[in-house]
């Protein structure tokens, strides 16, 4: 009898093995194959806009007709990732009219120089291929949280090239303090199916140099704690930031044509006054800080254009603006203090993605497959500093924080 229980768990961890090896296998090929579909359209969405200045001009044209396929596909008022967040954690529903809608509208944002990202997007993708899969394969409702969860980690994998990452954020973005780690091995398959298949088919990981990387000692440790501490503050200003302008647009223009028109106008007057620097995802002022360049207030102008196109209703996603807010941040700060702009870059990106997303494993993660492993112990202060010192804000307010951040103690709250 005894022998018998012993054995139960192992075979029963088996089949669970087996069965979430294969669904996870389908799960990365689609979100591969899809991710780089979706990733090339930016790319070649980007490329045009670049090469067509004019382009920008036509902002109102591309925010009319993401409005209409809103309407069209009854996504008008959708919450995007929030709405993903929460059909893990809740019994929020995915429609399958989520994926065309994200993709389309993130390609008109980013062929008329917009300030948003793709990672957002790919979430959302991602979420909406685990639950359709999950409805073709008949999962029950815990199976399919798991599915969706391996969709994000795959499709954020596939687009970004991060697929430790990409593994971890999947698990760790929902509930702050409880990582789902019955997701572990559908996320961390999905996700290197996912960026193997996106690679091969030509879509190439992001990855960046740090110029010069010191001796860890007590001077760089000192300078990086302070790092963290004003990537927190900053992250936490950018959340807030965020939101607000999303509520006061909602105030002063609640129809969604007159909202979206009203972005459009601000916008346009944002790049005649300060350039076109600030257009698009971000990632030409994530490489100008890696080089040690670029203006000081380069991070308060992009978080502005950020804060005025999504809150106005352009699509895409929060992540890579964040990215190169804090990579110019922190090479302000080391250019200011005389101290490695380029690894204080580095150092910015990471504790403003961690300030704002909540996900410190991840980052670490993120850190390392950005920048390589040589930073790690300056990554590890300014995660943990700004990781703690950013309190309970975050992108998505359907994020829930199961335990304090300083207390062995079960909070249960949704970020600010």
């Amino acid at each position: 009898m005894q022998k018998k229980l012993q054995i139960e768990p192992l075979k029963e961890n088996l089949i669970y093995f087996i069965r979430w090896s294969l669904i996870s296998f389908v799960m990365g090929t689609v979100c591969g194959l899809v991710g780089a579909a979706f990733g090339k359209s930016v790319l070649w969405a980007q490329g045009l806009f670049r090469a067509n200045p004019i382009l920008l001009y036509l902002l109102p044209v591309s925010g009319i007709l993401i409005v209409v396929l809103h309407q069209l596909l009854c996504q008008i008022g959708n919450r995007g990732t929030n709405l993903v967040l929460d059909s893990v954690s809740s019994t929020e529903k995915l429609h399958f009219a989520l994926f065309p809608c994200i993709y389309i509208s993130t390609i008109l944002s980013q062929l008329a120089g917009a300030s948003a990202g793709k990672e957002g997007a790919a979430l959302q993708i991602g979420g909406c291929i685990g639950n359709y899969l999950g409805d073709v394969l008949k999962l029950d409702e815990r199976d399919k949280k798991v599915a969706i969860m391996s969709g994000m980690s795959g499709c954020f994998a596939a687009i970004f090239g991060t697929p430790l990452a990409a593994s971890m954020f999947g698990m760790e973005v929902i509930s702050v303090g409880v990582a789902y780690y019955a997701a572990l091995v559908p996320c961390v398959f999905a996700a290197f199916i996912g960026v193997h298949i996106s690679g091969s088919l030509g879509l190439s990981p992001e990855a960046f140099t740090i110029l010069h990387i010191p001796e860890f000692d007590w001077g760089p440790l000192a300078l990086l704690s302070l790092l963290g501490l004003v990537g927190a503050a900053v992250s936490v200003c950018f959340c807030i930031l965020l939101h607000e302008t999303h509520r006061l647009y909602v105030r002063v223009a609640p129809n969604p044509y007159k909202k979206i028109l009203l972005a459009s106008v601000l916008f346009l007057m944002l790049v005649l006054l300060f350039g076109r620097d600030y257009c698009s995802a971000g990632f030409n002022l994530v490489e100008t800080a890696m080089e040690g360049e670029g203006r000081y207030e380069a991070f308060l102008l992009k978080m502005l254009f950020t804060a005025v196109a999504l809150g106005g209703g352009f699509k895409g996603g929060e992540i890579v603006p964040t990215l190169a807010v804090g990579a110019t941040l922190g090479c302000a700060f080391g250019r200011l203090t005389g101290f490695e702009p380029s690894l204080c870059a580095a150092c910015g990106l990471l504790s403003l993605f961690v300030g704002v997303t909540n996900c410190p494993i991840a980052t670490m993660f993120l850190g390392f497959e950005l920048f390589g492993f040589e930073a790690m112990p300056f990554f590890a202060i300014v995660v943990a500093i700004s990781f703690t010192l950013s309190g309970y804000y975050g992108l998505y307010s359907s994020q829930k924080f199961v335990y304090s951040k300083t207390k062995t103690e079960f909070i249960n709250r949704k970020a600010n």
